[in-house]
Formats: C-alpha cells, sequence, structure tokens
C-alpha cells in the first residue's frame, strides 16, 4: 500500500471516506477482491462472517437499494469522482475505498473491472423457507443448476415476471456467485431466495400449500397454456439443469408436469429461455 489520502466525496454532513491509493497487490486488505474464491468468500463453517462481491455501478446501487451492507470498495481513480461518486457517499464512513490505475487493478483481479468498480458486501442471513411461502404465490425451485450464467438469468426473469420467491436445492450454484450476480444486473438481491432443505421438492412445499409443476417433456406432460394451472393459488414451477434436466423421482412426485410446446424439431429450450417463458405463461390469475 502506498499513500493513504483524504477525498470529499459530497456526503451529508461533509464526512469523507478514506481513499486507499494501491501501487501494490499484496496487501491482506485485497485479498477479498483478489485471492478468495467463491467457496471461501461464502464461508459455510461461519456463514454469519460471508461475503460476495457486486460488480459494476449500477449493480451495487442495487443491492445498496435493497440494504445490503458493504465492506469495501474497489474502483479505478478516475470513477472516484465518476461512476462511483454516488456510490462513496453511501458508504458509511467506516468502509474503505481502495484505488489505482487501471492495468495495476486488471493485475489484481486477473482482468479488467467490468465498469471500474468492485464491491464486497456481506452475505444476509437466509430467510426460512416458511418465510419465504407465507404470503407467496408464484415460487421458482431451481434443480440442480450449475451454470453461473443460467442462473443469473433466471433470477433476471423472475424478478420481471412475477415470481415471488426462488428456492434451490443444495447441488444448485450460489445465486451470490460474482458471475451470477453480474448477469442477473443485481435481480439476486430484488427477489427473496433460500436453500431447500435437501429432500422432494414436494414434499417440502406441500404444508405451505404449494402444489408443484415440474417442468419436463414426458408422455403425459401438460402444455405450459393449460388454463387450469393459472387457476392454481399457489405453484412451485421446477426448473432443471439444460443437460439431464429434472430427476425422475421429481417428476414422479410432482403434482404437474408441464412442457412448452416446440416447433422444427426443436425438444427443449435452454433453462434461463424455459424460465421466462413458464414464468410468464404460469402466473397466477388471482395475482389480479
Amino acid at each position: 500500500m502506498s499513500s493513504i489520502r483524504s477525498l470529499p466525496v459530497g456526503r451529508a454532513g461533509g464526512e469523507s471516506n478514506m481513499i486507499i491509493n494501491i501501487t501494490s497487490i499484496s496487501a491482506p486488505e485485497l485479498e477479498v477482491f483478489a485471492n478468495l474464491t467463491e467457496a471461501q468468500l461464502r464461508n459455510r463453517l461461519n456463514p454469519d462472517e460471508g461475503l460476495f462481491i457486486a460488480e459494476s455501478p449500477k449493480v451495487i446501487r442495487v443491492a445498496l437499494d435493497a440494504g445490503y451492507e458493504p465492506v469495501s470498495l474497489l474502483c479505478e481513480e478516475r470513477h472516484i469522482t465518476g461512476d462511483a461518486a454516488d456510490i462513496i457517499s453511501r458508504l458509511p464512513e467506516s468502509v474503505p475505498v481502495y484505488t489505482g490505475e487501471r492495468e495495476l487493478l486488471a493485475s489484481l483481479t486477473g482482468y479488467t473491472l467490468t465498469r471500474g468498480v468492485l464491491c464486497a458486501m456481506r452475505r444476509p442471513q437466509m430467510p426460512t423457507l416458511e418465510t419465504l411461502c407465507k404470503d407467496a404465490r408464484r415460487i421458482a425451485v431451481i434443480h440442480g443448476v450449475v451454470d453461473t450464467t443460467n442462473i443469473g438469468a433466471i433470477f433476471r426473469s423472475a424478478a420481471a415476471l412475477g415470481i415471488d420467491a426462488v428456492l434451490l436445492t443444495p447441488d444448485s450454484c450460489d445465486p451470490f456467485n460474482r458471475r451470477s450476480i453480474r448477469v442477473s444486473m443485481g435481480s439476486v438481491f430484488l427477489v427473496p431466495w433460500t436453500w431447500l432443505p435437501d429432500t422432494d421438492e414436494t414434499t417440502a412445499l406441500h404444508p405451505y400449500g404449494f402444489q408443484t409443476a415440474a417442468m419436463a417433456l414426458t408422455d403425459n406432460s401438460v402444455p405450459i397454456d393449460a388454463p387450469f394451472l393459472k387457476d392454481i393459488p399457489r405453484l412451485a414451477i421446477i426448473l432443471g439443469t439444460e443437460g439431464d434436466g429434472l430427476p425422475q423421482s421429481t417428476i414422479s412426485s410432482a403434482d404437474h408436469v408441464v412442457r412448452i410446446p416446440m416447433s422444427h424439431n426443436v425438444d427443449s429450450l435452454n433453462v434461463a429461455a424455459a424460465s421466462a417463458v413458464a414464468f410468464w405463461e404460469l402466473q397466477s390469475i388471482h395475482n389480479a
């Protein structure tokens, strides 16, 4: 680390954050941005100390608006009084802001920063299944989807198309993965979500009044525009991996098996695309 200088950024009351100028990438304070893996950031052994990285000014603003707690900020020098100025003005005075030249930060993170700004934020305590289900009418269940891009895209569609909550099986990708957050454009901060217990989805959700709809191509699946589906007061839409789809056990236990009709001998859609179709088509008529 080289110099530490205080820079006024228009905070209420005249306070300023400490702007810490970086000349070396070896400082331990920067490990969160450079050296910690996603698993280390998540910190399963001590969940209360878990972190995630929000990337780009727009995504960071969404996270701050949603009440997430910032821990530190990393940005290019030119953004201190540019794209990051309003973000810095919102940070608690105790939150450090690390900055340096574009080339140095690229060597620190391993790639050129997207829009030049990263923010380390504290992972929140996850809501309980009961809390998420209490007032929900439409829930998305993500089963075993490990592609970070698909997770982010599913969350973006869920936020845009009226899904009240998202549940994930333990073998799915973490929505707070850096790439998932970026692809979702911050939508992971807008839709409440939690991990499902390691049990069958239908068994887990029936006590809360939900029927389950497994998205799968089977001989007895019903088309997604079947009118009775919209009339179900509480429906959980289960989505599986793009390659293998849902396990047979999940399909067999579901209350309904639903398909998206295809043309030109196309057998299926990418799971993220399928989620957008399903979320739109299966909206409840009771939402009006």
